[in-house]
């Protein structure tokens, strides 16, 4: 037995050992596949809970929904537009950790409200590289992270979704709409609206892997640097940067370093997270 194979044979064991497991589930490929494997170990006792979240994507909560009703997974939708989470308005460094702590308390009560022993979430061993102030919340509230106990990489994930047929095997990673902002910038929904349907235009025209960070009133686009000359040909920049003026921001840059995680990371903690 291989080095992957004995990986998730002890996912699947500690899976099976919580008995019961109410996965947070964003839609993405690490969730997916934990929240598939609790199902096929647990049946039943295995359900996922959605976070809709004012900065969670509207795209990304339609899809977590179609991935649940495909695998027949019960699944909560948290509303959390209605909820004022302290010291986030200026989008400060340390902002995972206070928004995971108050709405993944949130998770835990329904957690425990429904008959569910654990709160699972999707880190993995690569998120231990990067910077995750949110991992510290997590850990607070004694969430569990299988993926991670499991001993499982980012590639090992995404090989393991790819075997047990999961169409996410590939999908590019997730994350918050806050992430698109540098700290310390006040956050409005007109402006998360702004950055949320810029991006969703690129993925429209077939764009992978992309970021639209806001800085005042410029965009700065991320893509791959495979897809870097499609972006600013002449017949696309046009259309682009038309769309990007109508959705309210004055400029429209291309950052010609492509796509990079956490480029909006403290200084200190991006050196760190590319060690």
């Amino acid at each position: 037995m291989g080095v992957q194979e004995e990986k998730q044979g002890s996912l699947r064991k500690i899976v099976r050992e919580m008995g019961s497991i109410l996965v947070a589930f964003s839609g993405g490929v690490d969730s997916t596949l934990l929240l598939k494997v609790a199902h096929e170990e647990l049946g039943d006792r295995a359900a996922a809970i959605t976070i809709d979240a004012p900065f969670h994507s509207r795209h990304e909560i339609d899809e977590a929904r179609r991935l649940a009703q495909l695998m027949g997974v019960r699944h909560f939708i948290l509303h959390t537009h209605d909820l004022k989470i302290e010291g986030l308005d200026n989008n400060p460094p340390d902002r995972c950790y206070i928004c995971k702590k108050e709405v993944f308390g949130l998770c835990l009560e329904m957690a425990r409200q429904n008959g569910f022993a654990v709160l699972a979430d999707g880190s993995n061993v690569d998120d231990l590289g990067d910077y995750r102030p949110g991992r510290k919340a997590l850990e607070e509230l004694g969430v569990r992270s299988p993926l991670l106990e499991a001993g499982l990489t980012k590639a090992e994930i995404r090989a393991n979704s790819r075997d047990l047929g999961l169409d996410t095997w590939e999908k590019p990673a997730l994350a918050c709409l806050l992430t698109r902002f540098p700290h310390g910038e006040e956050i409005t929904p007109q402006r998360l609206n702004m950055v949320e349907q810029c991006e969703n235009y690129l993925r429209e025209k077939g764009f992978g892997l992309f970021r639209v960070r806001a800085h005042g009133e410029t965009a700065r686009i991320e893509v791959t640097g495979d897809e870097l000359s499609r972006l600013v040909e002449a017949g696309m920049r046009e259309e682009m940067t038309a769309f990007f003026h109508k959705a309210g921001f004055a400029f429209v840059t291309v950052d010609m370093d492509g796509y990079r995680c956490g480029s909006m990371n403290p200084p200190a903690a991006e050196e760190k997270s590319q060690i």
